[in-house]
């Protein structure tokens, strides 16, 4: 994921878990904030629950590839925080992509094919 997309510091974490809405999966939780800005931006998040350094690590690389693929259909202006859940690892890749899938087309941050607002 381009750099730019990226959200990193630490106020806007916590900016979108204590404004943002809540979209729940049982692999993955999905949060979203309007941002003011003209593109979104992504985080990925994972707890001491889902595991030590080297798992939570694994479950963020996944949870931010199982992303990448909505980062150009997203709508402008919009800060989306991935929790990645302890059965994470455990499940096979098309059951993450298809809940993130899921969760951002539930979240409404999606451009629909025939949308022509950016």
């Amino acid at each position: 994921m381009d750099r730019r997309y990226r959200l990193t510091a630490s106020a806007d974490f916590q900016r979108v878990r204590r404004t943002g809405k809540a979209y729940a999966h049982p692999l993955v939780i999905l949060m979203t904030c309007p941002n003011g800005l003209d593109l979104s931006r992504f985080g990925v998040t994972a707890g001491r629950r889902v595991g030590g350094a080297v798992v939570r690590n694994r479950a963020k690389r996944l949870l931010r590839e199982a992303v990448r693929p909505h980062v150009a259909r997203t709508r402008p202006g919009w800060d989306v925080v991935l929790i990645a859940r302890p059965g994470l690892l455990a499940a096979p890749w098309p059951s993450l992509a298809e809940a993130v899938d899921h969760l951002m087309q539930l979240s409404g941050c999606l451009v629909r094919l025939n949308d022509n607002t950016h």
